[in-house]
């Protein structure tokens, strides 16, 4: 029942943000030089970004896609599996009050990095638990991480992929749980690390 009642809300957000054009696409920002970027997915991009933009040092947090080999990607494609895109969100961050490390260690601590084939009630390659990692060193960091977590008795479904082209989704997508005064459905906080 309790599944019913999730597919049912899904079913409902779907036709509210169909009701959104395309042209309602996010503003680009410009941030300071000093800012780096740093790319998740972890199932619906909604509550990955509601809890990235609460934590210290981070200057935006805008959902996206990347991943896939489809050019200029948007939500329908992507939610049916089409692009080979995961929902994604780009954190951008000022390195002098945050690191990589530890935005990767929040990620891990607000999705279920065990799930296989989504996250949740959301099912698909499109919701898959990934880093995109920038360079070698915030691949090492990401790998300790999961050695880490392994060691702690997980068993680490995420994957490390090379950071390539990040898409913006739609404007409706972003700040969606800010805008409709909600928390997230299927990102909870917990704390893993000490």
């Amino acid at each position: 029942m309790k599944y019913f009642i999730l597919i049912g809300l899904a079913v409902i957000t779907l036709l509210y943000t169909a009701s959104f054009s395309k042209d309602d696409s996010i503003k680009h920002k410009v941030y300071p030089e000093n800012s780096k970027s740093a790319y998740f997915a972890g199932g619906c991009f909604w509550g990955v970004e509601y809890h990235f933009e609460k934590q210290t040092g981070v200057l935006d947090a805008i959902s996206g896609y990347m991943g896939g080999t489809v050019e200029n990607p948007d939500y329908y494609g992507v939610v049916r599996g089409n692009t080979g895109h995961l929902e994604s969100v780009r954190v951008v961050y000022d390195p002098s009050k945050t690191s990589f490390e530890k935005l990767a260690k929040l990620f891990f601590e607000i999705h279920d990095m065990e799930q296989t084939n989504g996250q949740g009630p959301d099912i698909g390659s499109q919701y898959l638990s990934a880093i995109f990692y920038n360079d070698e060193k915030e691949k090492q960091t990401s790998q300790k991480l999961i050695e880490l977590l392994t060691k702690k008795g997980y068993k680490v479904a995420t994957s490390l992929k090379k950071a390539d082209t990040f898409y913006s989704a739609e404007g409706y997508h972003q700040d969606y749980y800010q805008r409709k005064g909600s928390l997230p459905y299927c990102h909870v906080y917990k704390k893993i690390f000490d």
